[in-house]
């Protein structure tokens, strides 16, 4: 029998696949995230409190992870994270409603914007490797050291195809 594929009779392919694993996955890592965020000292009570009330979603994390220290035009953010420029737009919205971003002129084409984080934004960003860096020590007590360098591994060769 094949090890790698689930027999037919108990699997539709629905729910038990590498996908959703990796989805769900996905989900408590990034819930972890945030609410390690959610009481960092370093983020604003205001930021820490709408993360508290899971007002801040993985969704508000793609900018966290996408937006390059020195700013990004807004199709390049969203290009960055696999987004629409609209629904990107909205996370910018909000973000800069927060006062994590601002928009600011563009240097080189004065026609156009770029997303920048303002100092609180930065601290956001601070918060945030910090709280992935205890939330991969976490997963790495959980699975063993072994298991999660062999899901590291593996992870990082099959996302470096699709880079």
């Amino acid at each position: 029998m094949d090890h790698t594929t689930p027999p037919l009779v108990a699997w539709d392919g629905r729910q038990a696949h590498l996908g959703r694993l990796m989805g769900v996955a996905l989900r408590r890592f990034d819930e972890r995230v945030l609410s390690l965020m959610a009481r960092h000292v370093d983020v604003p009570l205001a930021l820490s409190n709408l993360a508290a009330r899971a007002q801040v979603s993985a969704a508000h994390v793609h900018i966290t992870r996408h937006l390059p220290m020195d700013g990004a035009r807004l199709s390049e953010l969203a290009r960055s994270a696999g987004m629409s420029k609209q629904a990107m737009g909205d996370l910018v919205d909000q973000c800069e409603a927060w006062g994590l971003v601002t928009r600011a002129r563009d240097a080189r084409d004065a026609r156009a914007r770029r997303i920048e984080f303002t100092e609180t934004g930065r601290a956001w960003v601070r918060a945030f490797q910090m709280a992935v860096g205890q939330a991969q020590r976490e997963f790495e007590q959980e699975v063993g050291a072994e298991v999660a360098a062999v899901i590291w591994l593996g992870l990082e060769a099959y996302a470096s195809e699709y880079r």
